[in-house]
């Protein structure tokens, strides 16, 4: 691999560090440029994606947990569930289409970014709508889910993190980008519980590109606390909106073909 590879894929990871840490979402930039190199089959680049990820997340996590405090009452349960459901979703990969799922999750992002944008307010103050056990199960529900999601296709894992924690517990952004990162952790964690045995990263590549990413969660996450919900919400929007565009490209030309 030349220098000049090396080199882009070092500012990839560190862009899809600052915008995971932000809003989540980094692997739009991060994976598709292990995809582009010649000679790594797709599951190596899956596996060195998430190697690079865990490092960048962990460094997020503990950034937004010295800072914000987020409530650990929701994100033990959440993280635990997601663990468990990133497991599960590397073990159906194999057997469930994802194609079934593109169409479903872009209708659903469409949405999500409708409704961001016609209700300004949304996720500028934390309203709970749940107390006690009720939250509780409600934030292991949405690990589990969106963790199975992460082990079956994973594009936007953070971003859905988000989404469920604004729209369903009634989280601000900036508590809920916190909270994602611990649970995102997870399932990078679940990943690598099924990639690293197969010996399908790329330990040298891997390393080098999070030692990237995390320098760019760390100044995302600083970016994110100082600025509040507001620019999180921001970056959330243009975040998803890029979601919509790359899971709308693969719906059509899946149809194409």
């Amino acid at each position: 691999m030349d220098g000049l590879t090396v080199l882009l894929l070092v500012l990839a990871a560190l862009t899809a560090g600052w915008i995971d840490a932000v809003v989540g979402g980094g692997g739009l930039v991060q994976l598709p440029a292990l995809l582009l190199v010649p000679g790594i089959s797709p599951v190596q680049a899956l596996a060195t994606n998430k190697l690079a990820s865990i490092m960048g997340t962990s460094v997020s996590a503990a950034t937004y947990y010295r800072r914000v405090g987020p409530d650990l009452r929701t994100a033990g349960p959440m993280a635990l569930a997601a663990l468990v459901g990133a497991i599960g979703g590397a073990a159906l990969a194999s057997r469930i289409p994802a194609d079934l799922f593109k169409p479903i999750i872009l209708v659903v992002l469409v949405g999500v970014a409708v409704c961001t944008i016609a209700k300004p307010k949304l996720g500028h103050t934390t309203n709970l709508r749940w107390e006690g056990n009720g939250h509780r199960w409600a934030a292991a529900g949405i690990g589990l889910v969106i963790g199975t999601y992460d082990g079956l296709l994973g594009p936007g894992t953070g971003t859905f993190f988000v989404i469920a924690l604004v729209s369903i517990l009634g989280y601000a952004f900036l508590p809920a980008s916190a909270l994602a990162k611990i649970a995102n952790f997870a399932t990078n964690a679940g990943a690598l519980i099924f990639f690293v045995p197969y010996g399908a990263v790329l330990w040298g590549l891997g390393l080098v590109m999070g030692a990237a990413n995390l320098l760019g969660a760390y100044v995302g996450a600083r970016m994110a606390v100082a600025k509040g919900s507001a620019f999180v919400r921001v970056v959330f929007v243009v975040v998803v909106g890029a979601l919509v565009v790359k899971l709308g490209y693969d719906v059509v030309a899946d149809l194409a073909s």
